[in-house]
Parts: C-alpha cells; sequence; structure tokens
C-alpha cells in the first residue's frame, strides 16, 4: 500500500503464521500484544504468539468475546484498561489476530492509545482478508448505527494466511464472498467473470485461486485507498450495498446476520433502486443474483424489516449530505456511481420486489 511515509506491505500466502519475518513492523526486544477472540484464540494463538516470543519480542495476549455485538466503546474501553494496567507505553505495538471485529476494534485502540500507537494485522477470515484488514479504516459501533465512532489509522503490515480458512466455518467463507462480488461489481467486469467460472473452486479452497482472488481484492481496494485515503469522494464506492447492510445490522443490534449477509442483501436492493432509476440493465442484475445465490447468501433482507425501518436507519449514513441520503449504485457490471437524487419512494420499492 502506497501511502508515502506510511507505506505499508501487504503479504499473502500460505502457512505464512508462523514465518515471522514477515512480521516487519517488529523486532527483537518490541513490546507487542496480541488482540483476538475467543474462537481464534484456540486455533491460532499458539501460534503466533509462540513465534514472536522465539524472535525477540516480549509478547502479550489479551482474549475478547466473538461476535459483532462486542464491537463497542465498552469492550474498547476495556482493552485500553488492559493496556494502561500494564503500563504499557507508545512504543506497543497491537496485533490483531481475527477477522473484522477484531480487526476494527484493535486498530481504533491504537488510533487512540497514547494518541496512537502501531499495529499489525493478522486477518483469519476471508472478509478480513480481501477487505476490512486493507485501508486503516477502523471503528466501534453504536447503538443508532454502524462503525459511527472511529479513525483512519494504517496498520503497519498486514499479513493474510489463507490457510486460516481451512477452519472458517462455510456460512463465514460465503459471507466473505460477499465483499469479493462487491469488488468486481463495482471495478472489474474480467474479475466477475472469473468468479463466475471458478466459485465452486474457492469453496474449495484451491490455493491458485484462493491467491488470484484475494490479491485482486487487495490491488482493487488498495487502488481506491491511495487515491482517496479518508472517503472524500471515490472511496465512498466501497459501501455499495452498505447503507441498506448497516440499517440492517442496526435494527437487528448486530445479532443473526453475518455483514457480508447484510451486503449481499444489499447490494441486490442496490441493484433494484439501480434498475428503477434506469442506471442498470436487467441482464446483469440477472447475472448478480445468481453469483449471490451460488455462493449461498441471501438476495433479500430480514423478512421483519419494513421499508420505513430500512429508511430511517438510512437517514444517518455516513454518505449524506445536508440531510439528504446519498447511495452508491451500480450501472453496468464493473462500474459504479455515487447517485444523489435518492426518492424515499423509489427507495422504499426496491427493499421488497
Amino acid at each position: 500500500m502506497t501511502l508515502g511515509h506510511r507505506d505499508y506491505l501487504i503479504f499473502i500466502g500460505s502457512g505464512l503464521l508462523s514465518n515471522m519475518k514477515l512480521y516487519s513492523s517488529l523486532k527483537s526486544g518490541d513490546t507487542g500484544v496480541i488482540i483476538t477472540n475467543d474462537v481464534v484464540s484456540l486455533l491460532y494463538l499458539e501460534t503466533v504468539y509462540i513465534g514472536l516470543s522465539k524472535s525477540g519480542v516480549v509478547v502479550d495476549k489479551l482474549v475478547l468475546p466473538d461476535g459483532e455485538e462486542y464491537k463497542t466503546l465498552t469492550v474498547a474501553e476495556r482493552v485500553i484498561s488492559f493496556l494502561l494496567q500494564k503500563k504499557y507505553d507508545r512504543d506497543l505495538v497491537l496485533i490483531a489476530l481475527g477477522g473484522g471485529v477484531i480487526g476494527d476494534l484493535t486498530g481504533f485502540v491504537a488510533s487512540i492509545y497514547h494518541r496512537g500507537v502501531r499495529f499489525i494485522q493478522i486477518p483469519t477470515t476471508l472478509l478480513s482478508q480481501v477487505d476490512a484488514s486493507i485501508g486503516g479504516k477502523t471503528a466501534v459501533n453504536h447503538a443508532l448505527g454502524k462503525n459511527m465512532i472511529g479513525r483512519y489509522h494504517q496498520p503497519n503490515s498486514v499479513v493474510v494466511d489463507f490457510n486460516c480458512l481451512n477452519t472458517l466455518p462455510r456460512r463465514e467463507f460465503s459471507s466473505g464472498l460477499a465483499e469479493v462480488i462487491k469488488y468486481a461489481i463495482l471495478f472489474d467486469r474480467d474479475f466477475f467473470v472469473w468468479l463466475e467460472d471458478h466459485l465452486k473452486d474457492l469453496f474449495l479452497l484451491k490455493s491458485e485461486c484462493l491467491m488470484y482472488c484475494i490479491k485482486r481484492c487487495c490491488e482493487l481496494k488498495g487502488n481506491i485507498v491511495e487515491m482517496d485515503e479518508c472517503e472524500n469522494s471515490s472511496r465512498m464506492l466501497l459501501n455499495l450495498g452498505h447503507t441498506y447492510a448497516h440499517a440492517i445490522e442496526v435494527f437487528l443490534c448486530y445479532k443473526g446476520w453475518l455483514h457480508g449477509e447484510a451486503v449481499s442483501a444489499g447490494i441486490m436492493m442496490a441493484i433494484r433502486f439501480a434498475l428503477r432509476v434506469g442506471l442498470f440493465n436487467a441482464s446483469d442484475a440477472e447475472r448478480v443474483k445468481m453469483l449471490f445465490v451460488r455462493a449461498n447468501l441471501p438476495i433479500y433482507g430480514p423478512m421483519e424489516m419494513s421499508p420505513e425501518d430500512y429508511y430511517l436507519c438510512m437517514l444517518r449514513d455516513k454518505k449524506n449530505r445536508l440531510g439528504q441520503l446519498r447511495l452508491v449504485l451500480p450501472i453496468e457490471i464493473g462500474k459504479a456511481v455515487i447517485y444523489d437524487n435518492v426518492s424515499s419512494d423509489v427507495l422504499k420499492s426496491s427493499i421488497l420486489i
């Protein structure tokens, strides 16, 4: 990732967790704290902990509960209290070992502890490997809005070991595919065609396919972040489907639906809106729908949500300006725009079709 003096490397491959040469932000004598959750800790914490210790890093660990509902200020304060009680100073390096929740939470704490300390991303889910760990967005959730409390704070390195996907539940893998498909819809029609042809191979965890898929997503996101790090213009496109998705997650109190599931339903709602206003064509819409279905992802939101429920949540979306709701809409597979003239009637009708 090329961001001036904040450049960092993204390592992608198999068997990387135990390759301490890749943790380029750490050297012998450094102090690091691994932050993970109670699911990932049983699988990978020992490997990373022992490896860092053998490399001369003074390493500690903190295990948090697993789940989006724990990405809160309360849990962030718990992490900060742990660090303060241990008297860690600004030379500390935080190491996020887990999925998007752990990465976002750890990065947020790293951005504010001693006004900013270094951190390393070790994403262990497909969603975090292709999206959440890249680009420096850090945040915690609020009952009234997802990721409403956060900062931009770039990691010092990202280590993507796709062997971690061997232990990822199939539903979580599908959730990650929602973000993969999102990148193809936004920026790369050829990649979309590749996904149509290789989806089965991805589910079979074929190494060459995983390598290409993860690398391509990181390239696509990296290009956007390098142009617009703080989401003033083009980076907003990465929110395709997320305005609807965040409404789902807030309405459900961050329980029941995985983030990628909400995103896939949200993208289909955005496509239905785009169809209504004449920006997207029906044949491409059918191809996107079929790819989501093949990826075992929902194309409609929760039955218990009404159009009004969505609308009220979406009025707090971060892309809105001067009280006007804005959406990211695809205009063809491989290209999207930010759409300002959002009619509440068309918006609501796109939800239940």
